[in-house]
C-alpha cells in the first residue's frame, strides 16, 4: 500500500517530527487537537486539523481519522500509542496503524504477558511476587514513562505503596493492574532499539543507554551505551533480537533491560510497542548503509508493507550523542511541575546539535499534558565531544516566564559523575544535586538592567557611582538588585534577559532566574507560617481533614496532582486546623493557600477557656 494521509494522534514536539518526516515524504498531514490546543504548534504544522474531546478518546480519534481521509496513523508515544484496543479499532476500521498488530501489542505492551514470552524466548527476567526479597518495586503492567512505580522496602509499606501506584497507572493508562519484582539497587537502563518488517526481517540499531533517570524518569540519555564491552553488547542486542522475532514483531520498538552493575547480569524488564522520547539518539550514533537513518521514514515505510532492504552487518555506530528532555519544573525546588507563559524562548543552533521542541515565545504552557517541553540532542565523535556539545547547547538555551529543568541539566551533564558514567538508575534517587551560585548570573543581570536603564541613569537613581572620578581610576560600579553587586568587566557576550521597573530575569547556564529591584514601599503579605501554600499548579485528589481537626506534624491533609505527578501536602506542625480552603476535585494555582494550621496542643484553646469560666 502507499501511505497518502497520515493521522498523527499525538501533540507537542513528536506530533511536529513525525509530521515533518511524513511532509518530506510527500504525505499529507493531518493533527488531533483539544480545545485547550486549538493554537497548538502541531496544529499549524499540519495540513489538516480536527478537534477531538480528548486525546485519549478512541472512538473520537478514529472518527477522526474517517473524517480526515487518513488512511495510516502514527501514536507517537504516550496517550493511546500502547493501547491495544485502539490497535484494533483502527484495524476494524481499515486503518493502518504505524506500529505493531493489536494482538502482539496486547501481548508486549503489558509487562506481566510480555514478561512470559520473554522467558518462552529464553531471555532472562527480573524476579517477580515470592522471588523477590525486599526490596521491591511495585509498577504498572501497562504503560511506561515511570508512571505507576513505586520501590517498596519493608512489607510494612508495600499496601500504601501498591495503592499508590494503582491510582497513577490508573490515570496515566487506564487500567491499574500492577506488578511486583525484584529491585536493583545499583542498576543501569539498557535499551534496544528493534525494527521488524512485514517479512520476517528483525534487526537492531544497537543500544541506548538511560540510567540517568528521576523515580524512573529518564532525564538524560544516549547511544551507544558506554559502560559495556563488545561481549554484553553482542547478548543483548541478539536477545532483544530473539525476543521480537519470537512475537512476529512489526514496526519500530525498544527492548529494555536492566544490567545489575554487581554482578554484570542483565534482565528483561519490558517492550515499549512505539517509537521512544530518546529515539533521536540512535538516529544520530547508528548508521545504515552508511547513512544516519530516520526512524519515522523506517516506520511508515514498513507500514505500508516495505521491506526493511537492509542485513544487520549493515547497521554500525558511527558516534556518540545524548539527549537532555526539557521539562516544565523547577528542579532545584522539589522538580514540581510548572506552568505559565513563555515570555522568550531561544533553542539553540550550536555545532552538533539537534533540538525536537514546540514551545516558542508567547506560548502557555499549562499542567493540562505532560511536561516535557522539547529535547536537546548532540553528537560528537566521541562521548566526551557529545558531552561537551550538549552542554554548550543548554547554555545557549533560554526559557524565561517559567521555570524549566535546563538549568538541572546542564549542571548534571558537567558533573564528575556523569562524566565519568557512573551515574546508576537510582542515583538521582539517592543524591541532590546541588543548584548553582547564582552569583555570576547576578552580575549578568546587573549588567542587563544597566544597559536598559543607563540613558536614564540621572533619574533613575539606578547606580551608586557612574564610575567616573577626576585623576584617578574610574570607581566600581555597583548596581542594586536583590543585593549590591559590583559590575566588573564588561561581558563578552550580552545577557538575553528581560528588564523590567522592578525586576530582571534571565537564563545563566540554562538556569532562569528572577532577581528583584528593591522597592521599600512593597510590603510582603503575611501568610503564616501554618499556611500551607500550593507548591504547584494542579488538580486536588483528596482532602483528608476537616477544619478543628487536631493534627500531628508531618501528617497529610490532602494530596494533589499536576501532570500524572501525585504530591503530599503535609502539616508544618503539630496543631489544629484553622481553616481548609480546599476540596477534592478543585483546581489550584500556584502558591494559592489551601489550609491554615494553629499551633499548640490540640484542645488548648478549650481548656483555657473552661478554666477562665471556672
Amino acid at each position: 500500500m502507499t501511505i497518502k494521509t497520515l493521522l498523527v494522534a499525538n501533540r507537542g514536539e513528536i506530533a511536529l517530527r513525525v509530521m515533518r518526516t511524513a511532509s518530506r515524504l510527500g504525505i499529507r498531514t493531518v493533527a488531533i487537537h483539544t480545545d485547550l490546543d486549538a493554537r497548538a504548534p502541531h496544529v499549524r504544522a499540519a495540513d489538516v486539523a480536527v478537534e477531538v474531546p480528548s486525546y485519549l478518546d478512541v472512538d473520537a480519534v478514529v472518527a477522526a481519522a474517517r473524517e480526515s481521509g487518513a488512511d495510516a496513523v502514527h501514536p507517537g508515544y504516550g496517550f493511546l500509542s500502547e493501547r491495544a484496543v485502539f490497535a484494533q479499532a483502527l484495524e476494524d476500521a481499515g486503518i493502518t496503524l504505524v506500529g505493531p498488530s493489536a494482538v502482539v501489542m496486547e501481548q508486549m505492551g503489558r509487562k506481566d504477558a510480555a514478561r512470559e514470552i520473554a522467558v518462552a524466548a529464553g531471555v532472562p527476567v527480573v524476579p517477580t511476587g515470592d522471588q523477590a526479597d525486599y526490596p521491591v518495586l511495585v509498577k504498572a503492567a501497562a504503560g511506561g514513562g515511570g508512571k505507576g512505580m513505586r520501590i517498596v522496602r519493608s512489607a510494612a509499606e508495600l499496601a500504601e505503596a501498591t495503592a499508590a501506584a494503582q491510582r497513577e497507572a490508573a490515570s496515566a493508562f487506564g487500567d491499574d493492574t500492577v506488578l511486583i519484582e525484584k529491585y536493583v539497587e545499583h542498576g543501569r537502563h539498557i535499551e534496544v532499539q528493534v525494527i521488524g518488517d512485514a517479512h520476517g526481517a528483525v534487526r537492531h540499531l544497537f543500544e541506548r543507554d538511560c540510567s540517568t533517570q528521576r523515580r524512573h524518569q529518564k532525564v538524560l540519555e544516549e547511544a551507544p551505551a558506554p559502560t559495556i564491552d563488545d561481549a554484553t553488547r553482542a547478548r543483548i542486542t541478539q536477545a532483544a533480537v530473539d525476543l521480537a522475532a519470537h512475537v512476529g514483531y512489526q514496526n519500530a520498538g525498544t527492548v529494555e533491560f536492566l544490567l545489575d552493575a554487581a554482578t554484570g547480569e542483565f534482565y528483561f524488564l519490558e517492550m515499549n510497542t512505539r517509537l521512544q522520547v530518546e529515539h533521536p539518539v540512535t538516529e544520530l550514533a547508528v548508521t545504515v548503509e552508511g547513512e544516519h537513518p530516520d526512524l519515522v521514514e523506517l516506520q511508515l515505510r514498513v507500514a505500508a508493507g516495505e521491506p526493511l532492504g537492509f542485513a544487520q552487518d549493515d547497521v554500525a555506530l558511527a558516534a556518540h550523542a545524548i539527549e537532555a528532555r526539557v521539562y516544565a519544573e523547577d528542579s532545584f525546588g522539589g522538580f514540581l511541575p510548572q506552568a505559565g507563559t513563555a515570555s522568550l524562548v531561544i533553542w539553540p543552533h550550536t555545532p552538533g546539535t539537534r533540538v525536537d521542541e514546540a514551545l516558542s515565545t508567547g506560548q502557555v504552557v499549562s499542567t493540562a499534558y505532560d511536561p516535557m517541553l522539547g529535547k536537546v540532542i548532540a553528537s560528537g565523535p566521541d562521548r566526551e565531544a557529545a558531552r561537551r556539545a550538549l552542554i554548550d547547547a543548554l547554555d545557549q538555551t533560554v526559557v524565561l516566564g517559567l521555570t524549566t529543568n535546563t538549568g538541572f541539566l546542564r549542571t548534571l551533564l558537567a558533573s564528575e559523575e556523569f562524566r565519568d558514567a557512573t551515574i546508576d538508575t537510582a542515583w538521582l534517587d539517592r543524591v541532590e544535586v546541588p543548584a548553582p551560585d547564582p552569583a555570576e548570573a547576578r552580575r549578568q543581570a546587573a549588567w542587563a538592567l544597566f544597559d536598559a536603564v543607563r540613558p536614564e541613569v540621572s533619574e533613575a537613581g539606578a547606580f551608586l557611582s557612574d564610575g567616573f572620578r577626576i585623576g584617578a581610576d574610574p570607581a566600581p560600579i555597583r548596581v542594586e538588585l536583590d543585593e549590591l553587586v559590583e559590575l566588573g568587566d564588561r561581558p563578552l557576550v550580552a545577557p538575553v534577559a528581560l528588564v523590567s521597573p522592578g525586576r530582571v530575569e534571565l537564563a545563566w547556564e540554562g538556569q532562569r532566574y528572577v532577581f528583584r529591584r528593591p522597592d521599600p514601599a512593597a510590603r510582603e503579605p503575611d501568610v503564616g507560617d501554618g499556611t500551607v501554600l500550593a507548591p504547584m499548579p494542579g488538580t486536588v485528589l483528596d482532602v483528608r481533614v476537616a477544619a478543628g481537626d487536631a493534627v500531628d506534624e508531618g501528617q497529610v491533609l490532602g494530596i494533589m496532582e499536576a501532570m500524572k505527578m501525585e504530591l503530599s501536602l503535609t502539616a508544618p506542625f503539630a496543631g489544629t486546623l484553622a481553616a481548609v480552603d480546599v476540596a477534592a476535585g478543585d483546581q489550584v494555582a500556584l502558591g494559592a493557600p489551601l489550609f491554615v494550621v494553629e499551633a499548640g496542643e490540640p484542645g488548648e484553646s478549650d481548656e483555657s477557656a473552661e478554666a477562665g469560666d471556672e
